[in-house]
């Protein structure tokens, strides 16, 4: 591939690869920056709901990594996203195992902190696990996560794309209401964030079905590695009847603020964890500002693929036209789509969505 498209994007490496197709570094000849374009793959109709309805989510906050931006060219869609270099939850307890509760918990403040954003716009994630929690790549200082992967989200009261007697998502991060066939609702997110806690505690994945049974007889002890300051937060995010968990992403994060004063003050020997950069260097035609120019003057390499765009607030054209403008690039999306419909058929049953950076396994690259 390669190229520009939509007079702005030229795509620069892949970094990324899923079920909803190649995420790409990109250089954003207009804001000057490089950032990250998700390319729907041809092949694939199934993905092309959750490509549609990704694109269409706007919110804007620093701990949720949504679409700033789409661009059609013929055949490919491609959503503009934020370039987060820091790789997922997955990597970071691959390589350390237990976090510190403190690093924890700051985590956790800003997923839910996140997740209050999203449940404000009425929108159900439906997919919270450590692959889809980004991290910007800070080194040891204060960690910076990013809430991403939107593709299978619906809003409450939505109707779904498809139908059947299965269950969206990722198996290990239901909440018990879900297999019963519940409609999406905010408590199954919070019940996810719990076992992302639970596992970023104690450095394994939890049982969900094995927790949810020592709820038998009330709140059970902390699992060992939890200290209980955090458990009395995190039983109420996980305890298996939705009605007495809480209710909103903001009630948890209150009461994590006051469980996060009585928790001891980190150690000298605590170990110190540090978030790299995950996606590697330029290639060599690209520098920090961009392509290089060559000699006569011109970007080195550059072929530009005329296609539609859409950005609020980009153009410096008068109203009217960039009203018009953006009439015609919703147009032309919705016409790539239906033809993409009618040549690739009806979509299939959703699959877990998750991506594998090129060369690695699974972890969660950027999404």
């Amino acid at each position: 591939m390669g190229g520009v498209f939509a007079g702005r994007y030229e795509l620069v490496d892949p970094i990324g690869r899923g079920g909803v197709g190649i995420v790409w570094r990109a250089w954003d000849h207009q804001q000057r920056r490089y950032v990250a374009a998700k390319i729907l793959q041809q092949s694939d109709a199934g993905t092309l709901p959750r490509f549609v309805r990704e694109q269409g989510l706007r919110i804007d906050h620093p701990n949720v990594l949504a679409p700033i931006n789409w661009a059609v060219d013929n055949d490919r869609v491609l959503i503009i996203m934020d370039l987060v270099a820091g790789g997922s939850l997955a990597y970071l307890i691959a390589d350390y195992g237990p976090l510190p509760p403190r690093f924890v918990c700051t985590l956790l403040d800003q997923l839910l902190a996140g997740l209050t954003a999203v449940h404000a716009e009425g929108v159900v994630h439906r997919d919270i696990k450590p692959a889809n929690l980004l991290l910007e790549a800070t080194g040891t200082g204060r960690p910076h996560l990013r809430l991403s992967d939107f593709g299978i989200a619906i809003r409450k009261g939505e109707r779904l794309l498809s139908e059947g007697n299965y269950v969206v998502g990722t198996p290990g991060y239901f909440a018990p209401e879900q297999m019963f066939g519940a409609e999406p609702d905010f408590p199954a997110d919070l019940f996810a964030v719990g076992l992302v806690a639970i596992h970023l505690l104690t450095g394994t994945k939890p049982d969900p079905e094995a927790l949810i049974g020592h709820f038998e007889n009330g709140i059970p002890d902390a699992p060992e590695g939890v200290p209980e300051q955090l458990w009395q937060v995190l039983a109420s995010l996980v305890h298996p009847t939705p009605e007495s968990r809480f209710k909103t992403a903001a009630g948890a994060r209150k009461l994590l603020l006051a469980a996060v004063e009585m928790l001891p003050d980190a150690t000298i020997e605590e170990e110190v964890v540090e978030v790299f950069d995950h996606i590697g260097p330029l290639p060599a035609r690209y520098g920090p500002d961009g392509p290089l120019r060559s000699a006569s003057g011109s970007d080195a390499g550059r072929t530009d693929t005329t296609s539609a765009s859409a950005s609020p607030g980009s153009s410096a054209m008068p109203d009217d036209e960039t009203a018009a403008m953006a009439e015609t690039a919703v147009e032309t999306l919705e016409h790539t789509l239906a033809r993409l419909f009618v040549r690739l058929g009806s979509p299939p049953e959703p699959t877990e969505l998750d991506y594998t950076p090129a060369g690695t396994g699974d972890g969660g690259a950027q999404q």
